[in-house]
């Protein structure tokens, strides 16, 4: 599939999980560290790379689900993208994603808004990168 390029994001990270990103203009600059969950430090004043993934999906997501209610000329007041994202061991020795969606869509109803749900997951370029990879759960309350 051939893609015309509008726009490239740059970043940099150092240090693996307990380390350092930052984003090439500077806007995003986090320190990461291990949860203790995972076996790690869990240091204050730190995250992981699943919550930069989880607010990243969130917003794309959001934002295809917003252009497709307009091209199905069917406009919500509001529409709000929740993201968990899980990480755990697979079955072949590596690790893996599963993702929570759950997105709340005001002004239409729920047949409507799980019709935008749908469209938006098709065009979304993050669920299309992830598509056979990760296991993505997708709830939809109209409100």
């Amino acid at each position: 599939m051939a893609i015309k390029v509008f726009y490239t994001a740059h970043a940099v990270a150092t240090g693996g999980r307990n380390g350092h990103t930052q984003s090439d203009d500077g806007i995003v600059s986090v320190n990461l560290s291990i949860p203790k969950a995972m076996g790690g430090p869990g240091r204050e004043a730190t995250t992981t790379p699943e919550h930069l993934f989880a607010a990243g999906y969130a917003a794309c997501f959001g934002s295809a689900c917003e252009f497709m209610s307009r091209q199905l000329r069917l406009i919500p007041k509001t529409i709000e993208v929740r993201s968990a994202v899980g990480i755990g061991p697979t079955e072949d020795g590596g690790f893996g994603l599963v993702v929570d969606l759950d997105v709340k869509i005001e002004g239409l109803s729920q047949e409507d808004a799980e019709k935008v749900v749908a469209a938006g997951h098709k065009a979304c370029p993050h669920s299309k990168a992830i598509k056979g990879n990760v296991d993505v759960t997708i709830k939809v309350v109209a409100a």
